[in-house]
């Protein structure tokens, strides 16, 4: 069984008198930073000077300063950038600047895991990854909870390289929820298998082609996203509340003994051996070799890839739906 971490666990004296630089301002450095500095923790931020964020973060009331200068003041230093550009940025702007006995901080242990930074052996590397995004991390904060985090550590130079981790995890409110300890490796490999078989690439593929056959058998389009889309996300409520047991016990009999003799015959053995195959992709780092090979054109290659899906009938169909549902304007 894996070890959870809870509130009275774990105290926060590690980071007293210390400054933890946030290194970015999106999704997860807002909350993140907001979340810290709300618990007592002196943030600062380091951003790309005219960068887009830095005045908005200056708005929130931070010290924000360059990258460099706020590697210099700090004593951890919070990367929370996207994974294809913290390798350039980490050479450019943090490794220079980096002493004995300070922490390097991720959220997603992509890079460490495999080898795109390299730390130097000086420094305690950790990592405090909240499950949720980061919008989320900070509305169930405010709210007096919080979503649990995972935390690794990678390098222990310091000795105190997982007390500083958990207390980081308590600051933003993870350990309200419950904080797991895991490794980079396990983080890594199970957020990029998780993504590509199941949340992101498998859900998507799976809505899409129940679709599809709706369509192609004649049913209006309309009907046809009721079915394979929009009550997709009643059933995962229900699941993520309840459980599949609780939420077969939701749903009439007629779905239950439908779902339960149809769904393995299609989503069988075959579907399970290509789920192996890809995550196994994950495992070696091919995923990772060419996912990295691709940096400097990223944004082109992520567009081709999104065309498709954005000009896809089910994206239309969509759009009239959430309409009708209030849920855009």
């Amino acid at each position: 069984m894996v070890k959870v971490y809870y509130d009275d666990e774990v105290s926060m004296d590690v980071l007293k008198d210390k400054t933890v630089a946030v290194i970015g301002y999106g999704n997860q450095g807002e909350a993140q930073a907001k979340n810290m500095r709300d618990s007592g923790v002196h943030v600062i931020l380091g951003l790309r000077p005219n960068g887009s964020s830095w005045k908005r973060a200056e708005k929130d009331g931070f010290e924000v300063y360059s990258i460099g200068k706020a590697v210099k003041r700090a004593d951890v230093v919070h990367i929370l950038i996207p994974d294809l550009v913290q390798p350039e940025v980490y050479r450019k702007h943090i490794e220079p600047y980096l002493r004995g006995g300070q922490a390097l901080g991720f959220s997603h242990g992509f890079n460490v895991h495999f080898g795109q930074i390299v730390p130097p052996e000086n420094v305690d590397v950790i990592m405090v990854a909240p499950k949720s995004p980061g919008r989320r991390v900070r509305e169930v904060y405010l709210d007096g909870f919080g979503v649990p985090s995972l935390i690794a550590v990678y390098q222990d130079y310091t000795g105190r390289a997982k007390e500083l981790a958990l207390a980081m995890a308590k600051a933003i409110g993870s350990t309200r929820a419950g904080v797991i300890e895991t490794t980079f490796k396990d983080e890594t490999e199970s957020d990029l298998i998780g993504e590509q078989i199941v949340l992101v690439g498998g859900l998507i593929e799976l809505i899409k082609n129940g679709f599809e056959v709706l369509v192609e058998l004649g049913y209006p389009p309309e009907l046809a996203y009721f079915e394979a889309c929009n009550e997709a996300k009643l059933i995962m409520d229900l699941i993520y509340e309840r459980g599949f047991t609780g939420m077969l016990k939701a749903v009439s009999d007629t779905a239950k003994y439908g779902g339960l003799t149809v769904g393995p015959k299609v989503i069988d053995e075959h579907v399970k051996e290509n789920m192996k195959r890809y995550a196994e992709r994950v495992r070696s780092g091919e995923f990772a070799r060419e996912w990295v090979e691709k940096a400097e054109n990223a944004r082109e290659v992520l567009e081709g890839l999104m065309k498709p899906i954005e000009e896809h009938e089910i994206e239309k169909v969509g759009r009239f739906i959430r309409r009708m549902s209030g849920l855009e304007s």
